[in-house]
């Protein structure tokens, strides 16, 4: 009699509910007009939302490019340094006398030109060129019957390039 008795009270109490559900269902319904406007403040969130996400994705690719450019400023800085190295030692090759210790020099220079060539750096072609202000440093003119007039006659310094970007033009002469 117990077991029927707490049923009984089981049935009601689920019935109680299912009728407050009901209740509240009937309390939520809306008008037309508020559903409408309810749709288009979760249309906009959802614009929101969507450009959100593309301003988070440009500032990702923004982040990028600025660190890889960062990347290779320093990069050319830091060769930039060693440029004087390379030129002393170009120089002191074509002066160098006829010893066996110079083949060793020589190995050494191009062991350099080799770590230059990995990293991408890349020498300005010069020599019989026309000048371009964005890749040679003009410092004279010379008289020349071999190049034509505007042309680089003679190159004073070597300028290299780091990619695309130039990290140091090259010093040249131009012909008259």
């Amino acid at each position: 009699m117990a077991k029927k008795k707490k049923s009984k009270e089981k049935v009601e109490e689920v019935q109680e509910t299912v009728a407050e559900e009901g209740e509240v269902v009937e309390a939520e319904m809306v008008s037309a007009e508020e559903f409408e406007s309810v749709q288009v403040a979760l249309a906009e969130k959802e614009n929101n939302l969507l450009r959100s996400m593309a301003d988070f994705a440009n500032y990702k690719k923004r982040v990028e490019r600025d660190r890889t450019l960062n990347y290779q400023t320093m990069k050319g800085d830091i060769i930039k340094r060693f440029l004087p190295i390379m030129d002393d030692m170009l120089r002191a090759l074509q002066n160098a006398p006829d010893d066996p210790w110079v083949e060793g020099i020589q190995l050494i220079y191009r062991k350099l030109e080799g770590i230059l060539d990995a990293e991408n750096i890349s020498r300005i072609e010069a020599e019989g060129v026309e000048f371009n202000p964005n890749f040679h440093e003009a410092i004279g003119q010379v008289e020349s019957d071999e190049y034509e007039s505007g042309q680089v006659a003679e190159i004073l310094q070597e300028g290299y390039m780091l990619g695309e970007r130039v990290i140091r033009p090259a010093m040249v002469r131009v012909a008259e």
